[in-house]
């Protein structure tokens, strides 16, 4: 399973050049295989980020969902445990969605995609693959 990080995912959907052709490829093999993934803390995280207006989508965020979904896109729900697993990593940084996401990650056996440098430095997540390459 390869699990998207929020950023990723909006970089997929935008066709942002600066997720790279290496990971380009691992997503749509992924996909193919009905093997990727995205953390239900990522769709808050979207929502928050156009609250801020930081972020803008071509379309209504429901709909965006939905339309990943029904492309392939699984998504993986927010358990208690994996929130509970979240707050406890040792020695990972505060932001909430992060610990989230990488907390889904570990529990689902999943290899992270990110771009995140707080994340990729982290020496205890060891499935891990930068997104910019």
């Amino acid at each position: 399973m390869l699990l998207l990080d929020t950023h990723v995912l909006v970089w997929l959907d935008e066709g942002n050049p600066r997720l790279g052709k290496t990971a380009l490829q691992t997503i749509n093999e992924s996909l193919a295989n009905s093997q990727l993934g995205v953390a239900t803390i990522s769709f808050w995280e979207v929502a928050m980020l156009i609250e801020k207006q930081r972020l803008t989508l071509q379309a209504e965020l429901a709909g965006w969902r939905f339309e990943l979904l029904q492309a392939g896109l699984l998504e993986l729900p927010l358990r208690g445990t994996t929130a509970i697993y979240a707050g406890q990593l040792p020695l990972f940084h505060g932001d909430p969605a992060d610990r989230m996401i990488v907390a889904t990650a570990i529990e689902n056996g999943a290899t992270l995609m990110t771009a995140d440098e707080k994340i990729l430095s982290w020496g205890q997540l060891n499935r891990k693959i930068d997104a910019r390459l």
